[in-house]
């Protein structure tokens, strides 16, 4: 089977993570896959931010945890150590597309690299708050930016989990 479908059929969310930070060069190929991504005439309106930090990976859990309605110290990243945000430039028309498609390539370079990840909402109202927006403009980001998703990274503490059966009636041929 082509290496690439196969990826795609076994590519699952995880849902626990060991503390173990990824090496650099392995999160460097993810972002450089997930920049790759298809994109509204071809302008690349997505970005990165890359999460490496502690300290501010835990600020981000504890903000996403109260825009989900969470109790205190549930972790909505899983503990994954590393959390890639993808944003998507509010000015092209096609940027919560264009970050998605940035979101899937980031998960599928991730299980190709024997990594566990998952796609966490709320990026969308955290980058709506003061305290993130500033976190842009400290990076040097330029523009209105939207929260497309945290891709959380990590190494598993548990087995990989297995695909449930595909749901029928879901293609229709027009030939």
């Amino acid at each position: 089977m082509n290496e690439i479908i196969k990826a795609m059929e076994e590519r699952r969310s995880v849902r626990k993570f060991k503390p173990e930070m990824p090496s650099k060069e392995a999160l460097e190929q993810i972002i450089e896959a997930g920049l790759y991504a298809a994109s509204g005439k071809g302008q690349q309106a997505a970005i990165v931010v890359a999460v490496t930090n502690k300290e501010l990976r835990d600020k981000f859990s504890e903000l996403n945890r109260k825009i989900g309605g969470w109790d205190e110290g549930f972790d909505p990243f899983y503990g994954a150590p590393v959390i890639l945000i993808a944003l998507g430039r509010k000015d092209q028309f096609t940027h919560v597309y264009d970050g998605s498609l940035v979101m899937g390539n980031l998960m599928l370079a991730a299980h190709s690299l024997g990594l566990g990840s998952i796609w966490i909402h709320r990026a969308k109202e955290e980058f709506e708050l003061p305290e993130c927006q500033q976190l842009l403009k400290d990076l040097g980001v330029e523009g209105e930016w939207e929260g497309i998703g945290h891709c959380a990274v990590g190494y598993m503490d548990c087995e990989p989990p297995k695909a449930a059966p595909r749901k029928e009636g879901r293609v229709f041929w027009v030939e």
